[in-house]
């Protein structure tokens, strides 16, 4: 019977050691980090993307580092997106850390870190912003910070309709405006 004891003291003791320098080996050995870019199911991979077109009175330019084009889907999904919309009477700036366009639609979704400003000082942040291209809207169902000249509205969503020249934040809004005197004092 001491013997058998011995056997397994001396199999459970190996184990042990085994298991230990298994661990202390791989908690040691460099990692290797993938040399390229990183693969992708993409059909086509487009780098610093600059595209500009003009319709309907509006002129648009976007800018990306990268675009990725899936035919089938009929997306394209945008890396670190930058659109420039100039209008008659008004230019904007959109960007944002992601993008998404469906080519079908023309709906685009821009995500992660997105600002939206306009010539006129106007400043718009969320964190997903979206553009329904056949009813002509701009939303966004994420919280949302209005601002111009220290005023800010503050929300948990957006609706801009481009027809109606309407905009409306939703869910518990936060308002604080700051108007300037004829002598140029805030108040």
């Amino acid at each position: 019977m001491r013997s058998l004891a011995r056997v397994i003291f001396a199999v459970v003791a190996l184990f042990v050691v085994a298991v230990t320098v298994t661990l202390v080996v791989r908690s040691r050995s460099a990692r290797v980090e993938p040399i390229g870019p990183a693969l992708t199911t993409a059909d086509l991979q487009v780098k610093e993307v600059d595209l500009e077109e003009e319709a309907k009175g509006v002129r648009w330019r976007l800018k990306a580092e990268q675009a990725l084009i899936y035919d089938e889907a009929g997306v394209t999904k945008l890396r670190k997106p930058v659109a420039n919309v100039y209008q008659r009477d008004r230019a904007w700036t959109i960007v944002g850390d992601e993008g998404e366009l469906d080519r079908n639609t023309n709906n685009v979704e821009v995500r992660n870190n997105v600002v939206v400003t306009s010539d006129d000082g106007l400043r718009l942040e969320t964190s997903v912003l979206r553009w329904q291209a056949d009813e002509r809207r701009l939303w966004t169902d994420a919280p949302v910070l209005l601002s111009r000249s220290g005023s800010v509205v503050r929300g948990t969503g957006l609706e801009v309709r481009m027809a109606d020249e309407t905009a409306t934040v939703s869910g518990r809004v936060r308002a604080s405006f700051v108007s300037s005197s004829s002598n140029g004092a805030r108040q």
